[in-house]
């Protein structure tokens, strides 16, 4: 015979509603009463059914997530922590991928996700027309990209702040001769690259430096993308002492680059990145560190807070910390005449 919610209730002596709070991981039922609870409905063969607790609740127990490149290291290790938290409170993830114009441009128009999900998760920049049509769903939305948006709750970094100690080091050590590989050419909306490549300019203005716009290339965020930069940069009249790159992929490509050109870093060429890519410290990178999958992580944990208080106002603008970490990349430039 099939058991039910009241079968568990009426073994451990507490009622249904109790059960369904305990098994879904709502708040309300202490430790021990849950550890009781989840005991007895395993040795009665016990299954919450999904559907006839989102009929009596109105819930789908499914959270949405909207990315634009899921095959990226960014954005995939944010939808890994973010599909843990989800998946140990009880949510399913439907994940849609808007990698090109046309998707996106889809999406929006029809909003597959309505009536679909219980909150939205982006981690893409909507513009606002996009914002507007995430605010029609009714339900909690997150990002993990851009800065503060009316109705979302961000959980980011200051890019601004995190560039600038990357290429200060630099300035710091004696270059003069600063490169910056980049990526503004993608995607569509997101900040990042601006706010990184304002920081750039920002201290060279600072330390007297002038700007060669020669000594910017774009990456595209990819370690190809970032090989090519370099290269870009290494084919100038005078070329860079020292590069900045604007992600740890980037930074990959760009030394991929100066050994096969047999440059060596630090003593040719110094090379800084941003994000701490679980690689970053068995290459030796000197990065600015970020904590990506905490920000999935936290983000999740705030879609929830809504979720299990519908009067949470959302949390506005989240600010994660963030550090430059000093390893075998970068050194102070090798005497070799005017830089």
């Amino acid at each position: 015979m099939t058991v039910s919610i009241t079968d568990v209730a009426r073994a451990a002596g507490v009622s249904a509603s109790t059960v369904s709070r305990a098994l879904r991981g709502r708040p309300g039922v202490s430790d021990e009463v849950r550890a009781q609870i989840t005991a007895v409905a395993a040795s009665l063969g016990y299954t919450a059914s999904r559907s006839a607790s989102s009929l009596a609740s109105g819930r789908t127990f499914t959270i949405g997530v909207i990315a634009p490149y899921i095959g990226r290291w960014f954005f995939g290790t944010v939808l890994d922590a973010a599909e843990k938290e989800l998946s140990a409170a009880g949510y399913d993830v439907l994940l849609y991928n808007l990698g090109t114009p046309e998707t996106r441009k889809r999406f929006f128009t029809k909003l597959p996700v309505r009536k679909r999900v219980d909150a939205v998760l982006s981690l893409l920049i909507p513009d606002e027309d996009e914002a507007a049509v995430l605010r029609s769903l009714g339900v909690p939305l997150a990002t993990t990209v851009g800065g503060p948006r009316d109705g979302f709750t961000v959980v980011g970094i200051d890019d601004h702040a995190g560039a600038t100690s990357a290429v200060r080091h630099l300035v710091n050590l004696g270059h003069r001769r600063i490169g910056m590989i980049s990526g503004a050419s993608e995607p569509l909306h997101w900040t990042t690259p601006v706010e990184r490549r304002q920081a750039f300019l920002d201290v060279l203005t600072d330390a007297g430096i002038a700007h060669d716009p020669a000594l910017e290339a774009d990456g595209g965020y990819t370690v190809d993308g970032g090989e090519r930069a370099m290269t870009e940069l290494l084919s100038v009249s005078r070329p860079p002492t020292a590069v900045f790159a604007q992600s740890d992929e980037m930074a990959m490509g760009a030394l991929r680059a100066l050994r096969r050109h047999r440059l060596k870093v630090p003593d040719d060429v110094s090379v800084v990145g941003f994000d701490d890519h679980e690689l970053a410290e068995v290459i030796g990178l000197t990065t600015v560190a970020q904590p990506v999958s905490g920000q999935g992580t936290q983000a999740a944990r705030l879609l929830l807070r809504q979720l299990e208080d519908p009067g949470t106002a959302p949390d506005g603008h989240v600010q994660m910390p963030i550090r430059l970490v000093l390893r075998d990349t970068t050194a102070p430039p090798r005497p070799r005449g005017p830089q």
